[in-house]
């Protein structure tokens, strides 16, 4: 299987809900930056291969041994991500692009192995779950920030943008994995969310709110 061929399955289960729902030609051209007919080409290959299962004006899902193939990529995705930042000392800012060239990595073994090293973590730097060998991972039940509860407590445990820019925001206002963050007022004209955390108000946008997984606590 080519890096390429890889990266569209990885795209088409992402889009899809982890697999679960159609994906049409236009949000994958749009999410890997290329021409709807270069998609079609590759939908086309990647089905006649038995990763996918396309139709015509419905858009594309993957089979079972394409959901298989995704979850290994996003496991060595999220596996080099823990090394990167647990290992290396890169930032959760850093990570992602050096992950994205380092999940096409083949060696069964060494992925085997890093698992091991790691002790088998269970989420990612960004809260993301890494499946086991098997495709297995941990669901957390989870809200974005923007539909929390005013007056109520969560955790944050993970971010739907993990963008650089996004995650220096974070850092740069001292909001982490694992921040404690109470919901003190929902703005209704522009949906900004004042909240306190570690005995400090901010208000943040709806951009930022509707980016931050939190856990109720």
């Amino acid at each position: 299987m080519t890096l390429t061929e890889e990266n569209y399955i990885k795209a088409i289960y992402h889009l899809g809900s982890n697999g679960e729902k159609n994906v049409n030609t236009n949000a994958i051209a749009t999410a890997l930056e290329t021409k709807a007919s270069s998609v079609t080409d590759m939908i086309k290959k990647l089905s006649e291969k038995g990763y996918a299962d396309y139709k015509k004006y419905q858009g594309v899902t993957l089979t079972g041994e394409g959901k298989r193939v995704a979850l290994n990529i996003i496991r060595k995705h999220r596996l080099w991500e823990v090394f990167l930042v647990e290992k290396l000392n890169f930032s959760w800012d850093e990570v992602h692009e050096v992950a994205e060239h380092l999940e096409h990595i083949k060696s069964e073994k060494l992925i085997d192995e890093l698992d091991v090293f790691l002790g088998s973590p269970s989420h990612d730097p960004h809260g993301d779950p890494i499946p086991d060998k098997a495709g297995n991972f941990k669901h957390i039940e989870k809200i974005v920030l923007a539909k929390a509860e005013t007056g109520s407590v969560y955790k944050c445990v993970g971010v739907d943008d993990t963008s650089s820019e996004f995650l220096k925001y974070l850092d740069s206002n001292s909001i982490a994995l694992g921040t404690i963050i109470t919901i003190k007022h929902k703005e209704p004209y522009d949906n900004s969310v004042k909240i306190e955390f570690d005995s400090k108000e901010i208000v943040v946008s709806q951009n930022v709110a509707k980016n931050l997984y939190l856990k109720k606590v």
